[in-house]
């Protein structure tokens, strides 16, 4: 068992430290892509949210109901959440 152990000192720490930085770089390029991946998905995200946002205003530009709050600035619901929670 012992020759099964015996391994050249100077490889080993050599091969660890290249098995380390190899695997170390393939989590950075994993980490990369997943990341841009992301941020792709969240500029698709927010430009679909503005083309619908756009339709809803024009929506409503037909309907003639632009001066009414938008739906995104709700009023009446946070007073209603204060008063529910003043009186519990």
């Amino acid at each position: 068992m012992d020759g099964h152990d015996s391994q050249d000192p100077k490889q080993s720490p050599a091969d660890t430290t290249a098995f380390v930085q190899n695997l170390l770089q393939q989590m950075q390029n994993r980490f990369q892509t997943m990341s841009d991946s992301i941020v792709t998905k969240i500029d698709d995200m927010g430009s679909r949210i503005n083309e619908l946002e756009q339709s809803i205003n024009d929506l409503r530009a037909e309907m003639g109901v632009e001066s009414s709050p938008s739906p995104a600035t709700p009023a009446k619901p946070t007073e209603e959440i204060t008063k529910e929670e003043g009186s519990a």
